[in-house]
């Protein structure tokens, strides 16, 4: 499910960063980005936690 909300993230940053660049908006285009970064954290984080209940861990 967190994986899921992750790429979610990922998908409305990469939608933000590209209205932001459309019109210009600097600071758009980096919230998107940044939103975009916190997203595939929160993918990473979730692989990791699935990985480690596979592992017993």
């Amino acid at each position: 499910m967190a994986k899921a909300k992750g790429k979610a993230k990922q998908m409305k940053g990469k939608m933000k960063e590209a209205a932001g660049k459309a019109t210009g908006d600097r600071t758009q285009e980096v919230e998107g980005r940044a939103e975009q970064m916190s997203g595939q954290t929160q993918e990473a984080a979730q692989k990791a936690a699935d990985r480690a209940k596979r592992t017993g861990r």
